[in-house]
């Protein structure tokens, strides 16, 4: 289904019975990334996943993206189906759009679950994003797909689960040149650590042990900000850790969910 909302067309989808729940996915993926927490999630919540600006079937137009602009997207699509309140779960790109969101509309979220996300640039992400986003508009997404993987999982993962490699490797592939470039560009200057303070929700923090993109010193940096939250790390994954771990984030994540109540 889409709606029209902050000038673009918005993909989503709604599974399932209960408070509302809205997950937000990564980079280069769209919403189908949290399928694995769908037969969990779907029993206990109204579960709202879309496809971020550029992604999936939403619409992708050209030019630089800002987080505050992924915010309003999120707000424009709550707006229209009208949800006044709901709990947040997003990972990577996902966890800074709810991280913009929490601070620029505060009282939204009644919880938010930010996975293998940062709040903070490293030094060299201009440098770093700019590498990447050359290497897309040059020679496409295809070129992107190996280095990807080889971040978002662990080798031994990667080697046993050629399919998921498959599934995940084509997700990449497809994200139009534009959406990459665009949310590129707003992940580059993500800079929340600060501010973060200013949020009052009860909150999860999670990330994969050897998630070197948004490393556990960054999940821990948020984590000593964001008063009174939790902080998950999960042994033997990287960056899309909800896949590679599935039981171990449903279970993290559930339990959260259930003790912050309704």
């Amino acid at each position: 289904m889409k709606v029209k909302a902050n000038g673009i067309d918005i993909n989503y989808e709604i599974e399932g019975n209960g408070p509302w729940l809205t997950m937000s996915h990564s980079l280069a993926c769209n919403l189908h990334m949290w399928d694995p927490q769908m037969p969990v999630l779907a029993k206990k919540f109204k579960v709202l996943r879309y496809d971020t600006r550029g992604h999936g079937q939403s619409s992708a137009p050209a030019g630089e993206y800002t987080l505050d602009q992924l915010a309003d997207d999120v707000k424009g699509l709550l707006d229209a189906l009208k949800i006044k309140q709901t709990h947040w779960a997003g990972l990577s790109m996902g966890g800074m759009i709810g991280q913009a969101f929490a601070l620029k509309y505060p009282g939204v979220f009644q919880s938010m679950v930010l996975a293998d996300t940062t709040s903070r640039r490293p030094p060299d992400a201009a440098k770093m994003w700019g590498e990447r986003i050359q290497n897309a508009q040059q020679k496409g997404m295809d070129a992107l797909v190996e280095g990807t993987l080889g971040r978002w999982f662990t080798e031994p993962y990667r080697m046993s689960h050629k399919d998921v490699m498959a599934r995940i490797g084509n997700d990449i592939r497809n994200t139009p040149v534009a959406g990459f470039v665009g949310c590129g560009h707003a992940i580059s200057r993500v800079d929340y650590l600060d501010r973060l303070k200013d949020i009052k929700c009860p909150a999860l923090v999670m990330v994969g042990e050897h998630d070197h993109g948004t490393p556990p010193e960054a999940a821990r940096a948020i984590h000593q900000s964001l008063k009174g939250s939790e902080l998950k790390i999960i042994p033997s994954a990287a960056h899309l850790s909800n896949i590679e771990q599935t039981q171990v984030f449903n279970d993290a994540m559930m339990g959260f969910l259930n003790r912050v109540g309704r």
